[in-house]
């Protein structure tokens, strides 16, 4: 009921027009398109019918559509186990839509393609330095290796279209804009779509987005319908590079605060009274717990890895550590305070955190039953993230993929 502008009185009449006929279609095709991409086994169109309380006649003709833009495919059926037709299993089609996701991060530039069924079609990562670079040619050189990813997929699926690009910063984005605002240790800021026309050179019409790496990265820890991964609904995921980046995930979807920054744990600070910030802070976690803090803490030769860092605390060197342990105090009294914060028990380790999952997981557990106030009746887990290498690439693809699914009318024939 919406207030009348004359006091006292009140309009009981809908604010909104009833939805027209074609209105009504795109949000029944949706519906039974995310039915079949997020159901645990291939349903059948009966199957359909009674989840979505559509009717079967309904079903079966948005199904066809969905079919003939090659969105959903018809598998094999299984053999009957009684008298009559079997049922038709859909599932989402292979190679015939794909998604690309990218990502520039301090030392590297990495993209992975995947369809709708969630096959990996070709990945690739690229090393290099790209502290303090120049966005213009770092793009350049992402809009080289897209033509190189594309290229490859579709030599084995001819003629796939491409759904949408994501672009991975590790930075703080604008979700309502896809604007950078500002990557410290890429040294960029303010950084749009519209500055991405190096890429679109290579991947066309598809729409191009910007996102935060850690957020796509932990989108992609959420398991695909069909799998076996034993993953909360709820988690924390923290990753670190140079920098430490951190998403919310709730119920399986993904937190993003007011105007996407949620999750900024690696600016949380751990000591006002601490080494400066690239983010013109002092104190942050990242001058304690990122790769660089530790690696310079350790007294390791500059270029050395986190690898080199494993190999010193494996014989016994005394500063590596006192600097891998410092890390993992450091992080777990931050990470204490978003599970006093936001009751979220379960946090997934990735990025540089995931070869030391073994070594910090410990040390985090015993913060977190120190600092959590609910603590004395609660449980934790601290553990490797199943989504590794790549993951922030692949969340970005299965994201432009879900556009798909969110709205196929745009992808079929006649509409």
């Amino acid at each position: 009921m919406n207030l009348s502008p004359e006091a006292g009185k009140v309009n009981t009449m809908a604010a909104t027009p009833a939805l027209g006929q074609h209105s009504l279609r795109e949000q029944n095709i949706a519906l039974v398109a995310r039915e079949i991409f997020g159901a645990p086994t291939p349903p059948s169109r009966a199957d359909v019918a009674a989840s979505t309380g559509l009717t079967r006649a309904t079903v079966s003709a948005l199904v066809d559509r969905l079919i003939e833009a090659r969105i959903v495919a018809e598998l094999i059926p299984a053999p009957a186990r009684r008298a009559g037709r079997p049922a038709v299993p859909l599932a989402p089609a292979t190679g015939t839509i794909i998604g690309l996701g990218l990502e520039v991060n301090v030392g590297y530039l990495a993209g992975t393609v995947l369809d709708l069924s969630g096959a990996t079609l070709a990945t690739r990562t690229v090393p290099g330095d790209f502290h303090a670079s120049d966005p213009a040619t770092v793009l350049a050189q992402l809009g080289t290796l897209s033509a190189d990813l594309l290229a490859t997929a579709r030599s084995m699926h001819d003629g796939a279209r491409l759904a949408g690009v994501r672009v991975a910063l590790p930075g703080l984005v604008d979700s309502a804009t896809s604007t950078l605002r500002v990557a410290p240790n890429l040294g960029w800021a303010e950084l749009s779509p519209v500055d991405t026309r190096a890429i679109a050179a290579h991947t066309g019409t598809a729409p191009i987005m910007i996102a935060n790496e850690a957020k796509l990265a932990a989108l992609a820890q959420v398991p695909v319908p069909g799998t076996t991964t034993e993953v909360p609904d709820s988690f924390l995921y923290v990753s670190a590079d140079v920098g430490i980046g951190a998403a919310i995930v709730l119920d399986r979807e993904l937190f993003r605060g007011g105007r996407g920054w949620s999750g900024e744990l690696g600016h949380v600070v751990v000591d006002p009274a601490g080494p400066p910030c690239q983010c013109g802070a002092t104190g942050c976690l990242e001058q304690y717990a990122g790769t660089d803090a530790v690696l310079r803490a350790a007294h390791l030769p500059r270029g050395s890895s986190v690898t080199d860092l494993l190999r010193a605390v494996a014989r016994d060197d005394a500063r590596a550590t006192a600097a891998l342990d410092r890390a993992g105090h450091a992080l777990g009294a931050a990470l204490a305070d978003f599970v006093n914060l936001i009751d979220v028990p379960d946090i997934l380790l990735g990025g540089a955190y995931s070869e030391l999952a073994d070594l910090l997981g410990p040390v985090i557990l015993a913060e977190l039953g120190t600092r959590v106030l609910s603590a004395p009746w609660s449980s934790f887990t601290v553990r490797r993230a199943p989504v590794g290498a790549g993951a922030a690439t692949i969340g970005g693809a299965r994201q432009s993929l879900d556009d798909v699914v969110d709205d196929p009318t745009p992808w079929l024939a006649g509409d």
